[in-house]
């Protein structure tokens, strides 16, 4: 992943993304440096628009938000339910106390 965020840091700098340019980069991050790695990202790099890419990943996360809120909305009422079940039954155990 760090290959990655050194080529995008070269991004958003405005730095050309070169062999050289991650090194240096990985290199000042106290990372050891696999020379091999460097030239296959700048490989699978060679012809991609970066920003079209972070902004078409971008809305594709803004597009799967709102699925995964609905699906976590169900497991977050259970979990309330269960919490006030609990401390019902947690109550009802403190009157017999009580008589």
């Amino acid at each position: 992943m760090e290959y990655i965020y050194a080529a995008l840091i070269l991004h958003n700098a405005g730095k050309e993304i070169t062999e050289e340019a991650v090194t240096g980069i990985l290199g000042a991050a106290g990372i050891e440096v696999n020379d091999n790695r460097v030239k296959a990202l700048i490989a699978a790099l060679d012809g991609v628009d970066i920003a079209e890419a972070i902004e078409k990943s971008a809305v594709a996360a803004v597009a799967a938000a709102p699925a995964a809120a609905a699906e976590a909305a169900p497991a977050e009422e259970a979990a309330e339910e269960e919490e006030e079940a609990d401390e019902e039954g947690g109550m009802a155990g403190l009157g017999a106390l009580f008589g």
